[in-house]
Formats: C-alpha cells, structure tokens, sequence
C-alpha cells in the first residue's frame, strides 16, 4: 500500500503529549484574548503593589493555576513578588483572577509571613 495517509488518530505517549500541548495553546489563547482577563490581572497588581508598598521596579507576577487535586477550586489566582534576589513572596487566592477583590488580597502586615522558603524557582 503505497501513500498511506496518517491515521487521524494518535495513541499513547503521543496522543497525551499532543492533547496536553493542544490543551496549554487552547488555555493561553483563551486566556490571553480576554481584555476582562488581562485587565483582572493588571488589577491584582495594582492592588498587590499598594497593599505590600512595593517599589516601581519590583517584578510582580499574577498567574491562574488549575489544580486537579480533589478539593481544590478549579483555578487558582497566585500572585508571587521579589523583593530581593532570593526573597520570593507568594500568595494565592482560590478564585479567577476576575473574581478576586482588593479584599481577598492578605493585609499589608502578612508581608514577611508570605515569604516563600521552598527552594523552587517559580511558583
């Protein structure tokens, strides 16, 4: 049989590596395209940088998470901050980022109470 087409198919470490990667372009696209999106995680920041009294130039970094844990809530809004080299502050709210609020963030005097000490490099 000469010229046979690929079956549309594909089957075990193939078929979950293309449907993970088809998965991760799907949610970054949709993701991404949300102006209500886009401006929640601008939003977090804002309030993020007011509550902890963080300089212009401090990186922050707003991120939804899904957790397929039993018990967890779909997505998960982490917000992690430097404000040196190796002092990483995290926190994470169980909601959207469109869904958090300014008081869902933890109060300003929580600051050296969220610092990470794990030794992972994100998040």
């Amino acid at each position: 049989m000469t010229g046979a087409a690929t079956p549309p198919y594909v089957t075990g470490d193939r078929f979950r590596l293309r449907c993970r990667r088809d998965w991760f372009k799907i949610m970054l696209k949709t993701a991404a395209s949300k102006p209500e999106h886009l401006a929640a995680v601008r939003q977090v920041k804002v309030w993020t940088r007011e509550r902890f009294a963080l300089a212009d130039d401090v990186a922050i970094m707003v991120s939804e998470i899904a957790c397929g844990l039993p018990g967890c809530p779909p997505l998960e809004t982490v917000v992690a901050f430097w404000t040196a080299p190796d002092r990483r502050h995290q926190f994470k709210v169980f909601k959207r980022a469109v869904e958090v609020r300014e008081d869902d963030l933890p109060p300003s005097w929580m600051k050296n109470a969220i610092i990470s000490d794990d030794d992972a490099s994100c998040c």
